[in-house]
């Protein structure tokens, strides 16, 4: 995968990891943050204007992507992960979603709705009181 971004371009916060894992995770800050201003990057503008009307909760209001990476034992690791994660995200902002075309169902398929909705009436219809 193409690299959009470096570890240059992002502020690297290291926390402790939640969850179980003894007095190892405990007392070593493993996990980190990774947080990448989208308005002060090098990124196209045409790609800042996508990833910020992305709707995905680790991008904030404020145009910034955070980005947490817990998975492994080591801060290395973490960081890794977390960058790879961070450029999956910003290159599904350079693709190009192809403008929807509006369409009309064919006379077929309008027939074949209406039979079955006539179909289906006419078995509901059957359940009902009889009338003698």
């Amino acid at each position: 995968m193409k690299e959009y971004v470096t570890t240059d371009d992002v502020e690297i916060s290291q926390i402790r990891a939640q969850g179980s894992g003894g007095q190892h995770v405990n007392k070593v800050s493993t996990a980190v943050h990774l947080r990448f201003s989208i308005k002060r990057s090098k990124l196209p503008d045409e790609v800042k204007i996508r990833l910020l009307e992305m709707k995905d909760r680790r991008i904030s209001k404020s145009g910034v992507i955070v980005i947490k990476s817990q998975k492994y034992r080591s801060q290395e690791k973490n960081i890794e992960a977390g960058m790879e994660r961070l450029n999956e995200l910003i290159s599904r902002a350079f693709l190009k979603e192809k403008p929807r075309k509006a369409t009309r169902p064919s006379q077929g398929s309008k027939l074949k709705r209406l039979e079955a909705k006539k179909k289906r009436g006419e078995s509901k219809m059957l359940r009902g009181k009889v009338d003698y």
